[in-house]
């Protein structure tokens, strides 16, 4: 299929959506016929049907006669219905509408992925203004575009929602209008749909309460959602409440079912000595935990030693919650459902009951525990030599954190341990070099955590750094990971690999055009070493983590399945999750299968499938409560120094202004283009820059700024800034000079304030 230039596309989507306007009323009768209409032309035994046929089969009212022609004119612009001879017939082919689950984006665009095998080897891209207001995991139909396909794959459109995926929503109410309806902000659908909660007088509403609605009325693009009150969250003001909404919001299972945490606890609170005597018994190593502060479910030990021929033993040892947890019961069936644990600040929702996941499988320290023990010998250059999988017992002598581990290495605490963590340094920088000469890339990028207290309160935040503690254990986890795949499938097992798919040419020359704004040269279609070149060099920069989130985001998304296709990003050609299964349902599976257990191909797809699918929600869980939290923060911040600034690093621009991120909270902000200061502002697309024409001022990637904060909402979950100085411009001395003259002017305060927005000149018909 040939592909269309830029300017015939979104010609062809304009005719598209072409729309008449209607009247709110109109246009839901109008939403309503058209989905019946589609519904029937495009059933199986449909044959071609004149109006006169159509409105008789349909039961068309004689009043809305005119609006159902509007009906046959739109499917016919969509090119879904032909008219021959006065007949209306369904003319796409079963190659052009498929059915499937949408995925939606935060930013309001979705992918369906085709429910059957079709020809078509990506999942269909589906534009913001083209889902017809589908939500995440609807199963829709979709009409493919076959006049052009980008490098991402086919482009389509929603013409059918077959069914919801849910009946409730959350959302917050902001703000009731002027016929006394309160409209409802709901993040599933977006900024722009209008949601109406209907009014009850047993649940006064106000502004700013979080709630749980019914939806009676999905409504379309261009007609309100109706929704009726379920229940009561709590007010926005409240961030106790910011973990339980998003469980709601992302329906997320919380609290245990009885009958799953009887059955945990029925396990008993220790090893018997029955299990132990039908293991390997590896007591007798140095074992020990590391693992971050606050962590409570310990799914892997390791053991290190070094023998006088110069060979490296090192054993990963798992907890075996396959041994606990069989197929077919209560905790399996659970488990199975929740597919991972979700981990918000200062609470995780597990995957196991609290008896398994912190006790009976959690690798305590001076307890026994049972354990699948990946035993690996290397030589002294990092080269695997051999390995064995047993089922063992050991004892854990140590429970280390992260930090406590580096200060041990760092001489700043003594320990014990410190030869076998010596020893793992070295192994893992061996490890590290071979990883790195197969093209494998290394993202050393620091991650913030916010501390909340017992009332989920944000207090402050802690950079948790990518150190050498957490890249031995890495390295390790890594290589048991890679054994187990590799193993499997020499033995001709089946299971659910970790894939990771190549990038879209055009993803990697978009990162290309950015690396360059940036001043990084690198080649249109970078090969993995141009990247850890990129990436060297961009280390020690103030934007080296930004090129490294961008780059990863420009990356397909890793998932399992049944199906290898090896593993893009650690260069990999197998590659499996085996090392947390206590917290992931895919590694139970993986010890199940290591020792014999179910390998059915149609079983493992669908388990990958699914929690595929899970582990991107509970992603989207996570970031909503941890953005939510950074902005409770930086309200507080604001509101104990209004005129409190911060440095921040220019990450896009754009014509319309641009985007940067709060070094020291890792938080996006958007200055429009109207509020940059005195000057008309020209966007040089081939420089990714915004430049004064009269003041020479220009802001371009990379660019170092200092903002003000001037709101935050925590409602959209969205802020807003003021320009304060920018290293690029001329005004800087200046721009000092208004705001130390009008701070000077507050008696309450002798500090800078932020500039008022000046808006720029405005071009006719800009």
């Amino acid at each position: 299929m040939a592909k269309s230039s830029k300017k015939s596309k979104q010609k062809e989507i304009l005719q598209f959506e072409d729309v008449p306007k209607r009247s709110s009323k109109e246009e839901r009768v109008f939403q309503n016929f058209l989905k019946i209409t589609e519904q029937f032309m495009g059933g199986k035994n449909f044959s071609p049907l004149s109006e006169e046929e159509l409105v008789s089969r349909l039961a068309i009212p004689e009043q809305h006669r005119m609006l159902f022609k509007d009906v046959l004119n739109q499917l016919i612009e969509s090119n879904l219905v032909e008219c021959l001879e006065g007949r209306y017939g369904w003319r796409q082919s079963k190659l052009d509408v498929v059915k499937g689950i949408i995925k939606m984006h935060p930013r309001g665009f979705g992918f369906v992925q085709p429910d059957v095998a079709t020809q078509l080897t990506q999942d269909i891209f589906i534009p913001k203004h083209l889902t017809k207001n589908a939500v995440d995991g609807d199963i829709v139909e979709v009409l493919i575009q076959q006049d052009f396909i980008s490098d991402k794959g086919p482009e389509g459109k929603v013409v059918t929602i077959l069914s919801r995926s849910r009946t409730h929503m959350a959302g917050v109410v902001r703000e009731m209008d002027r016929t006394g309806e309160f409209v409802v902000h709901v993040p599933l659908l977006g900024t722009q749909q209008r949601v109406i909660v209907q009014f009850t007088e047993e649940h006064p509403l106000k502004i700013g309460d979080r709630i749980v609605m019914e939806v009676i009325d999905w409504g379309t693009k261009e007609t309100e959602t109706v929704c009726k009150f379920s229940h009561y969250l709590g007010h926005i003001s409240d961030p106790s409440c910011d973990i339980y909404a998003a469980i709601e919001e992302f329906e997320l299972r919380s609290d245990f079912p009885s009958n799953v945490i009887k059955e945990a606890e029925s396990l008993g609170k220790t090893v018997s000595q029955t299990d132990i005597k039908a293991r390997e018994d590896l007591r007798f190593l140095n074992c020990f935990t590391i693992d971050p502060d606050t962590a409570k479910d310990f799914d892997d030990a390791v053991s290190l030693s070094k023998d006088e021929y110069g060979m490296y033993h090192l054993g990963v040892h798992i907890a075996d919650v396959s041994h606990y947890v069989k197929p077919g019961t209560s905790l399996d069936e659970e488990a199975q459902m929740r597919c991972n644990s979700t981990y918000f600040p200062g609470k995780c929702i597990p995957m196991l009951p609290g008896a398994l996941s912190e006790n009976l499988c959690s690798l305590k320290p001076n307890v026994n525990r049972l354990t699948v023990s990946i035993l690996m010998k290397f030589d002294s250059h990092g080269t695997l030599i051999e390995h064995e999988m047993i089922r063992s017992v050991i004892k854990s002598t140590k429970r280390f954190t992260y930090k406590e581990a580096k200060k041990i290495l760092d001489g700043e605490k003594t320990s014990p341990h410190l030869p076998s963590l010596n020893l793992m340094v070295e192994l893992c920088q061996l490890l590290k070099k071979k990883r790195y000469e197969r093209g494998s890339l290394e993202f050393s990028l620091p991650e913030l955590v916010v501390l909340v207290d017992e009332k989920g309160t944000p207090y402050q935040t802690d950079y948790i750094t990518y150190d050498i503690t957490h890249q031995m254990i890495e390295e390790f986890m890594l290589k048991a990971n890679e054994i187990v795949a590799w193993d499997l499938s020499q033995k001709g097992k089946n299971l659910t690999f970790r894939v990771h798919d190549v990038p879209s040419e055009e993803n990697l020359r978009d990162f290309s055009f950015l690396a360059a704004a940036f001043g990084f040269k690198v080649p249109d279609f970078p090969t993995p070493q141009d990247l850890q070149k990129l990436f060297e060099e961009a280390g020690d920069s103030a934007y080296g983590n930004y090129l490294a989130s961008s780059y990863i985001r420009r990356m397909r998304l890793a998932a399992y399945s049944a199906e290898n296709i090896g593993h893009y990003g650690l260069s990999l050609t197998h590659y499996c999750h085996f090392t947390s299964p206590i917290r992931r349902y895919v590694d139970l599976v993986v010890h199940r299968i290591l020792f014999g257990e179910n390998d059915d191909l149609g079983y493992l797809q669908h388990i990958s499938n699914v929690c595929s699918e899970q582990e991107r929600m509970s992603a989207k869980a996570e970031m909503r409560v941890v953005l939510l939290k950074k902005l409770r923060l930086l309200n507080q911040m604001h509101t104990q120094d209004p005129y409190k600034e911060y440095e921040a690093i220019v990450t896009r621009v754009k014509n319309f202004g641009i985007y940067f991120e709060i070094i020291n909270l890792l938080l996006e902000g958007f200055i429009h283009i109207s509020e940059l200061g005195e000057d008309y502002f020209i966007y040089e697309e081939e420089k990714m820059r915004l430049r004064g024409r009269h003041h020479g001022t220009f802001y371009a990637p990379g660019d170092r700024v200092t903002v003000m904060l001037k709101n935050v909402d925590l409602v959209y979950q969205e802020t807003q800034w003021y320009i304060v100085s920018n290293e690029h411009s001329e005004l800087k001395s200046s721009l000092k000079k208004k705001s130390k003259k009008k701070a000077a002017s507050d008696p309450k305060r002798k500090k800078r304030s932020p500039r008022k927005s000046i808006k720029t000149k405005k071009k006719k018909k800009r």
